[in-house]
């Protein structure tokens, strides 16, 4: 398996540090999660219903045509290749890694090119795979530019598949309502923005042919009664929405002058984490894990991302700890 974010209670056990008392910035998640309600018990008791009301309240969220909740867009990344005779995947690198691994799996031709290559390329492969914004270089596409893409892709029964995971500070830059268009796939998640991680929910915002085919493959109840129940009230709240939205841009900005002012400038970035190219990362990386300070490193390319810490504690305590790691390089 791929190596993630959040492998939070093995560095405790590498570090000798209590998981309580560490400051987790490894995985992207909004940290001032959604205030979940009391879950009624009924949605503990009785099978997921899928007339509930949460394929409206989604739409109206995502202002897509049709969509289909899935256990997390990871749910989707790994079935959606098994919808495809054997292609040609173009994948944007560095990017979620997951994404090329399912394909692969499943037998298709995968490479890895940089954006530009993939917009320029586009007549070479019959499937490409965007993370917008990327995950973990932050990089962002025009939407005339995607469109265009898009329809090179279709012409030929190829598909672009959008990866919106980190996109929800940012709702006007969505594909989700172009997404009724054949051969145009948006997954969104949920954990992300709304800080619901383990509710392992998301989305797939498609035409409703596709949905079929993909609702056949994953079978009944994709996503859990309690986690059903949550969602239709997290969609639905707007001023948290507009709220957070305000805050996460904000706590972006602030990450990266903090970053900036210690000396590491972020080489890429977005509302919910930044990140640091540098051939020290590793040495970076376990600087500040001995100081309790967990971030996500990469070994391609040598680099560090930051998730935003949570309260002015948080804040101080990063401070701090890059104060620290940053001197004592300085005096080695």
């Amino acid at each position: 398996m791929l190596e993630h974010g959040g492998r939070l209670l093995r560095a405790a056990r590498q570090y000798g540090i209590a998981v309580q008392d560490w400051l987790d910035l490894s995985t992207g998640i909004n940290p001032v999660a959604w205030p979940v309600p009391d879950i009624p018990a009924r949605a503990w008791h009785r099978l997921p219903e899928d007339d509930d009301g949460l394929i409206d309240i989604a739409r109206a969220y995502y202002g897509a045509e049709s969509l289909w909740p899935v256990a997390g867009s990871q749910a989707a990344i790994q079935a959606l290749p098994e919808l495809r005779a054997a292609s040609t995947v173009g994948v944007l690198a560095p990017g979620y890694a997951e994404h090329a691994q399912a394909w692969r799996r499943c037998g298709h031709r995968v490479e890895l090119r940089g954006a530009a290559e993939l917009f320029a390329q586009a007549d070479d492969f019959d499937v490409i795979v965007l993370i917008h914004p990327n995950n973990p270089g932050g990089e962002g596409f025009e939407r005339a530019a995607l469109l265009d893409l898009h329809a090179r892709l279709a012409a030929r029964s190829g598909w672009l598949l959008i990866d919106e995971a980190f996109m929800d500070a940012t709702p006007e830059r969505s594909l989700c309502g172009d997404s009724a268009r054949d051969g145009l796939i948006v997954l969104r998640s949920v954990g992300k923005f709304f800080g619901l991680a383990g509710a392992r929910a998301g989305f797939v915002c498609a035409n409703d042919a596709l949905l079929q085919a993909l609702r056949e493959r994953l079978g009944p109840w994709t996503v859990t009664g309690p986690t059903r129940h949550a969602l239709r009230h997290a969609l639905a709240d707007r001023e948290w929405q507009a709220a957070m939205r305000a805050r996460l841009l904000a706590q972006g900005e602030r990450l990266a002058a903090l970053l900036s002012a210690r000396g590491l400038p972020a080489s890429g970035g977005c509302a919910f984490f930044q990140w640091h190219r540098n051939d020290e990362a590793l040495a970076l990386h376990e600087a500040l894990a001995r100081r309790g300070v967990f971030t996500r490193y990469f070994d391609e390319p040598r680099s560090l991302r930051f998730g935003l810490p949570g309260g002015e504690d948080q804040w101080r305590r990063f401070d701090t700890a890059l104060a620290e790691v940053m001197h004592e390089r300085a005096c080695a």
